[in-house]
C-alpha cells in the first residue's frame, strides 16, 4: 500500500502527502471550528460556514508548513545537499535529505532557515492585518482579518516551537552545530540529544502536574524524547560505519531462488537456509528480490500455486561494491528495507548486505 501521494513539485522538489496527514486535517478543522473568536469560528452562522472557514484556514496553515520546509530545502540545495521530497505527516512537514552537512555553520543556517520563513510569514501577515485594519474601519470585524490573524500568530508560534533546543526540532540541530564547533560530531549529537531528553522530561512533568493535566504536552514530550534518541542512535551508527567498506561486511555467499519456485517450496527453503530474503535469479540474471514479509501475505492454501515471480519485488534496491556500510545503512533506512544487493562494476551481484550484518558490525566495533 502506498503511504504517500505526490501533489506537486516546487523548485524541483516533489511535495507529498502522507495518509496520516489526511487524518489530521479534519481534526485541525474541528478545533478551529469549535474555538471562539479570535482563534476560531464557533460564532459563525450557519455552522457549516464556520466549518468551511476552519477547513480553509487549516489548508492555508499547512501551506505555511510547506514553505517552512522549503526554507530548509532551498538552503540545503545551495550547499549541494539533494532533497528527495517534502512530505506532510501527522506531526507536520519533513524534508527528506540525503545527508545533513557536517559543517556546523552550514547545518545551523539550514536549521534556522525554516523558523526564519515562519517568522517572516507570521510577521508579514500580522503587519498586513494591522495596515488593512487601520485603512478600512470595518476590516477588523471581517472573517478574512480573523484568518490572517490566526495564520500570522500560529506561524510565529511555529517558528518559536521549532527553535526549542531538542531533536527533532530545528533548535536541536542548531544546538548540535554549536557543540560541533568544540567537539566531535558524535559527541555533539549525544550532548544535544541529552539536552533534548531533559527538555522532554520537563515537558512531560509540566503536562502531568498541570490542572487539568495536559495530554498535548505529554504527547510532545514523548515525540521529543523519541526524536532525540533516534537522532543520537542513527548519527552514531552512520559515523561509525563510514569507515567500513560494504565488501568487508556483506555476505559473499549468494543464495538465490528461481522465479518458478512456489511459495510453499520457498518457505521450506527459508527454514533450511535461515535467511529472510533472497535475490531472484534466472540464468544468472537478477530478476528481483523476495523476502519473508512477501511470503507472509500469502495464505496457507495458496502457497502451492503462487510462484515467487508473482510476489517478488522487481525494483531491487542495490548499492555499488565500492560504497561504505554507512551508505548502505542510509539506503536501507530511507527505503525502509532490511537488505540491499551489492552490485559489482560489471553489473553482477557481488553479495547481499542486511541490517543484521550492519548491527553485528556495530556490536563488534563497540566491544
Amino acid at each position: 500500500m502506498q503511504n504517500s501521494f505526490k501533489i506537486g513539485t516546487i523548485i524541483g522538489i516533489p511535495i507529498k502527502i502522507h495518509i496520516t496527514f489526511l487524518l489530521v486535517l479534519p481534526v485541525f478543522a474541528f478545533i478551529f471550528a469549535s474555538n471562539p473568536a479570535p482563534f476560531g469560528f464557533s460564532d459563525i452562522q450557519p455552522v457549516s460556514l464556520g466549518y468551511l472557514l476552519a477547513f480553509v484556514t487549516t489548508l492555508l496553515l499547512f501551506v505555511c508548513v510547506v514553505l517552512h520546509e522549503l526554507g530548509h530545502s532551498y538552503l540545503a540545495q545551495k550547499y549541494g545537499v539533494k532533497i528527495t521530497d517534502i512530505t506532510l505527516f501527522l506531526i507536520g512537514g519533513v524534508s527528506s535529505m540525503e545527508e545533513i552537512p557536517r559543517d556546523p555553520s552550514q547545518e545551523a543556517k539550514m536549521a534556522f532557515a525554516g523558523p526564519l520563513v515562519s517568522f517572516i510569514i507570521g510577521t508579514s501577515l500580522l503587519l498586513l492585518n494591522f495596515v488593512l485594519a487601520d485603512t478600512f474601519a470595518t476590516f477588523g470585524d471581517n472573517v478574512v482579518f480573523r484568518i490572517i490573524q490566526m495564520l500570522g500568530s500560529i506561524n510565529i508560534v511555529l517558528g518559536i516551537f521549532n527553535l526549542l533546543p531538542a531533536f527533532p526540532m530545528d533548535g536541536g540541530r542548531i544546538l548540535r552545530a554549536w557543540f560541533a564547533r568544540k567537539m566531535s560530531y558524535i559527541q555533539a549529537t549525544h550532548t544535544a540529544a541529552s539536552v533534548g531528553k531533559m527538555f522532554a522530561f520537563l515537558l512531560g512533568f509540566l503536562g502531568l502536574v498541570s490542572s487539568p493535566w495536559n495530554p498535548w504536552l505529554i504527547f510532545i514530550a514523548i515525540f521529543v524524547y523519541m526524536g532525540a534518541s533516534g537522532e543520537d542512535r542513527s548519527t552514531a551508527v552512520t559515523i561509525i560505519l563510514e569507515k567500513i567498506p560494504v565488501k568487508d561486511v556483506m555476505s559473499k555467499e549468494i543464495i538465490s531462488v528461481e522465479p518458478s519456485m512456489t511459495i510453499d517450496e520457498l518457505t521450506q527453503f527459508m527454514f533450511e537456509k535461515k535467511h529472510m530474503g533472497y535475490p531472484v535469479m534466472e540464468r544468472n540474471t537478477l530478476k528481483g528480490i523476495i523476502t519473508f514479509t512477501d511470503v507472509r501475505r500469502v495464505i496457507l492454501l495458496e502457497r502451492y500455486s503462487v510462484l515467487v515471480s508473482d510476489l517478488m519485488t522487481h525494483n531491487v534496491v542495490t548499492i555499488p561494491l565500492e560504497a561504505t556500510a554507512s551508505d548502505a545503512f542510509k539506503l536501507m533506512s530511507f527505503n525502509n528495507i532490511g537488505r540491499v544487493l551489492v552490485i559489482d562494476e560489471d553489473g553482477s551481484v557481488a553479495g547481499i548486505l542486511s541490517r543484521t550484518d550492519l548491527m553485528h558490525t556495530m556490536t563488534l566495533l563497540n566491544e
